[in-house]
Parts: structure tokens; sequence; C-alpha cells
């Protein structure tokens, strides 16, 4: 038998349309297990029992009354609390909006609700979503880290409290905790999902995405969220496919380009034979793998990318800060400090830099449907006083591609490994399909112990 905290997406949106578990039914075994689970991860900033379990008996009603309202009918869901919750709390894990909630919903949420899925609460995030770590615990070791800045959304997702979750990307803010925690996470295209109602890091960067714990959920997801949004400039008009659809239609197996330069000169030896292991397991089953090289300088991309999140958070920030610089913590507040000293011809610069490391990466890209590295340069650290090195995302979310992470096997320290696809922009769906056939390939299916400590 299948317990409800072992459900994916896609088996618990099945099985609650065909009457084979309940919304409230599932909440509540949820909730039991949050219970246990709680005091040792802390993934929680708001979370109202009896809230939820309302919520779910109305989609109950709603079921047996007028059938699904869409394809997340009575799916719990997990929110980093960056997102705009109606009536709910959402303090961004900060002392300057710990008394805020708001008065609508973000977009994302919004679209959740109106496919039938269930807010379940607001998970922990990082001081404004930066690198400041937060209380959250790994559930594979809780003296590593859960990685950030979407640390409570990644756990969440890993420990069986809900089958899927929201988070953000300015850095590696969601590829980076789902490869610690052992889940997927996806960052779409910069553009494809609202940023509409969502605390801001920097709105060149800022991408909205999922963790689930698997591609098909990914997509599933996706095709829930993205779509254009008036109220977000930088939303595009472009039409959105059938991410779910799409992952069927890898026919043949996939062409990767595997980058080597820049990653392999980060990552430790245990690293290095895991993806190379992967790589040579995806050529074994057919796939066309090919080392590739991204002719960019990734130092000039490394800073460049932190002046844009510094000016850009700068920005953000300055009346809060000016009013309250003692509410910040160390990590956002060197953001916003060094952002405010940093010259309009710099931040110019680092624009340029923008455009031609896009340039180079799509060129890259041009012979190959997907590019794969590893997600880190090692599984999650034993540190709590960091959330990891984001170093291998960045680039992708500098680029504005699209990216996801694949939970691929564990180190012998018993800690997930992941590997990180890319794909061009507006290609979600070839990255989706892609890594759908690495997946079945790969056959990870990895999950935390029981008790965690």
């Amino acid at each position: 038998m299948t317990h409800s905290h072992e459900l994916t997406v896609v088996e618990a949106a099945k099985k609650i349309r065909r009457r084979e578990i309940s919304p409230v039914a599932m909440m509540e075994d949820l909730l039991n297990r949050v219970s246990r689970l709680e005091p040792t991860l802390t993934v929680w900033v708001t979370l109202n029992a009896d809230a939820v379990l309302e919520t779910a008996r109305q989609r109950e009603r709603e079921l047996l009354n007028e059938g699904p309202r869409g394809p997340l009918h009575g799916v719990p869901v997990g929110i980093k609390d960056i997102y705009y919750t109606q009536g709910v709390l959402t303090t961004a894990g900060s002392l300057i909006l710990a008394d805020f909630v708001p008065d609508f919903d973000a977009t994302t949420v919004a679209k959740l609700k109106q496919a039938g899925a269930i807010i379940m609460g607001k998970t922990v995030t990082t001081e404004f979503a930066c690198g400041d770590p937060s209380p959250t615990r790994n559930p594979w070791n809780v003296h590593h880290t859960p990685g950030g800045s979407s640390s409570g959304s990644a756990v969440g997702v890993a420990a069986g409290m809900f089958p899927a979750a929201l988070g953000s990307q300015t850095g590696g803010s969601i590829l980076r905790p789902a490869s610690y925690n052992g889940v997927v996470g996806l960052k779409p295209t910069f553009g494809r999902v609202s940023r509409h109602g969502v605390v801001p890091v920097a709105m060149s960067l800022d991408t909205m995405g999922p963790f689930t714990h698997t591609v098909e959920d990914a997509a599933l997801m996706l095709n829930v969220l993205a779509g254009h949004d008036p109220l977000d400039p930088s939303s595009s008009t472009r039409p959105v496919p059938d991410y779910r659809k799409a992952i069927g239609t890898q026919r043949t197996p996939p062409r990767i380009g595997l980058v080597t330069e820049y990653f392999y000169g980060k990552i430790n030896d245990e690293t290095e034979a895991h993806t190379n292991a992967i790589a040579e397991k995806l050529a074994g089953a057919g796939a066309t793998v090919e080392e590739v090289d991204i002719a960019a300088d990734f130092d000039a991309m490394l800073s460049a990318h932190r002046v844009l999140m510094n000016v850009e958070g700068a920005s953000v920030h300055q009346d809060w800060f000016n009013a309250r610089p003692d509410d910040y913590s160390p990590n956002i507040r060197g953001v916003v400090e060094n952002g405010r000293q940093v010259s309009a011809v710099t931040y110019v610069q680092a624009k340029r830099v923008q455009d031609r490391f896009r340039r180079d990466v799509a060129d890259a890209l041009r012979s190959f449907d997907v590019l794969l590295t590893p997600s880190t340069p090692t599984p999650a650290p034993r540190d709590l006083t960091t959330t990891g090195d984001p170093s291998f995302q960045s680039p992708f979310t500098f680029g504005g591609f699209p990216t996801i992470t694949l939970p691929s096997g564990l180190s012998e320290d018993g800690l997930p490994f992941g590997v990180q696809l890319a794909a061009p922009h507006f290609a979600d769906e070839t990255l989706l399909a892609a890594a759908h056939w690495c997946e079945e390939v790969i056959d990870a299916n990895l999950t935390p112990p029981e008790h965690p400590g």
C-alpha cells in the first residue's frame, strides 16, 4: 500500500479524481507526518492545520458536487515564504516583514488555487531569499546544510510533507537545495512564470519554479504556473505548450553536451567520478553524449551576476534599509551595502556581459538538446553556517536558460548527488522531455531516512 506521503503529484491527483483517496484523508496523513518531523527539520513558517483541513473538506465537496477544479484538485502544495498569499503571513524570513499579511495572492499562488491545489502553508526561506542560512535541516543528515534559499520547500518535498512546493532562484536557490535533498528542482526560462506578488531579489534574475519528486510532476506544475501575466513586465507572451504531454515526445535518446570546463575545476573526486558514471550510463542507453566547451568567460560571468544581484537588491531594499538597517542579517546587508557602491557604468557593463554570455551558451547548445553538468560541486556540506555553493546554477540563471536537477545517486556518506540539465531559451518542453528520458535511465528513487537526526 502506498502511503499519502509517498504519492507523487500525478499519483495524488489521479487517486483523488478517482475517489481512491479523499483530500481530507491525505491531508490528515500529511499533517500527522508534519507533527512527527517538524521538530527536527523546521520546514514551516505558517501552517494552520484547521484551515487546511477545512480547505480539504471544501475540495472534497467540490469533487462530489461539481467535479475537479483542475489538474491539481485536492493536491497539497507548500509555498516559499516570499510568495504573497492572501490573508496569510508572508515574512520573507525577515524582521522587516514579520507582521506582513498580503491582501492578494501572487499570480502563481492564484493559479495553483484555480487548478484545485490546497495551499498547505508557507515554508522557510533564508532572509529575503539570500544567503543567510535558515533553521531548516537536511533530512538526510541534519548536520549538513539543506541549501537555500528555498530550504523549507526542498526539505518538505524530500521529507514527504507535501508532494510539491514553490521555490525561487536568483542564483541557485531551486536546483541547489533540490540536489542536496534528493528531489527534482525546475527553474523555467526567465519570463515563463509570473513574478507578480513575489518579494523580489533582483529583477533581471529572479525565476519562479517548483520542487517535485519526478519530472512528470514538474511538467504538470509548469503547465499550471506558466503563461503571460500583464502584471509582470518581464512575462513572456509566447504560447505555452503542454509540458506534461511533451515529456512523452522523446522518441529517440537525447543529444547531450557534457560541460566539463569550469564545472570540473570545482568538484571533488567523488562528484567527478559520479558525473562521469552518469554520462556513461546515459550513453550506454543510447544517448549521444559529447564533451562541449562554452566559449565564455565564467569569471566575468560570476562577477557580473554579483553586480546585478547587488545593485537590483539594493534598489528593492533602499527604503527598508534606510529605516531599519540593524534588522538585516549579514549576507543580505552586504548585498544592499555593496549594491549602493556600484556605479551606473559598472552595472551597464554587467548587462553587456549578460548579453554576451547568453549568446555563448546558446551557441554551445546548437548541436544538443541539453547540456549536462553536476548539479553542485559536492553533496551538501557538513556546515550549517552556509547554504552551499550556487556557482553551478548561477551561469544558467544569469543567462535565463531553463534548467532542471535530477536525483542521481548517493555519496559514500549517504548524501544525494544530482545532475543538472540546461536547454535553450523557451525550450522548456525539450528540457523536460530529455530530463524524463534521463530520469528513467538513471532510476535513482532517493528516499531520506524515516528518522532524521
